[in-house]
């Protein structure tokens, strides 16, 4: 089988991971490997912000625990130390899209540099909240970008194996019918 192919089957959303933090080195080439990811009209408007930052981090896995509704002290970030926020500007037509893919690419990205990632969703509302435009604002960003969502990476305290594929889920129109 194809090492890319491979690669893409094996890649897993990992729930528990390890503290140590991941080198600096491999988060840039994560992101820098994101930033390949197709793009409506090649125009590149997703952005990705690094938080290596364990206060802003905690911050973040705060917010994101009372928006989810979940218990005070639940890890929506499952213990994760760096977070990948991905952002578009609202006003592209394709920027959900496009940062959807960034996301993925940035999974598969972290897989191959040997980590576990995991996508956490309510980017969208915690960039509505003081958090978020605090975010925006010390890096000097400015426009209406919306949350696409958080690629939390980090070393996998486990690797779980992959669920059966469902069948019923692949379609052809071949023209022969």
């Amino acid at each position: 089988m194809n090492e890319v192919i491979r690669s893409l089957r094996e890649r897993r959303s990992i729930r528990k991971f390890k503290p140590d933090m991941v080198p600096r080195e491999k988060i840039e080439a994560i992101m820098e490997t994101g930033l390949y990811a197709a793009s409506g009209r090649g125009q590149q408007k997703p952005i990705v912000i690094a938080v290596t930052d364990k206060a802003l981090r905690d911050r973040l896995s705060k917010a994101n625990c009372e928006i989810g509704g979940w218990e005070a002290g639940f890890d929506p970030f499952y213990g994760a130390p760096v977070v990948l926020i991905v952002l578009a500007p609202r006003d592209w037509p394709t920027y959900i899209y496009d940062g959807s893919l960034l996301m993925g690419q940035l999974m598969q990205a972290a897989h191959a540099e040997g980590l576990g990632s995991c996508w956490i969703h309510r980017a969208k509302e915690e960039f509505e909240l003081d958090i978020g435009r605090e975010i925006l604002k010390k890096l000097g960003l400015e426009g209406d970008y919306e949350g696409i969502g958080h690629c939390v990476i980090g070393y996998p305290v486990e690797i779980p194996e992959a669920a059966p594929r469902k069948e019923g889920r692949v379609y052809w129109l071949t023209g022969e019918e």
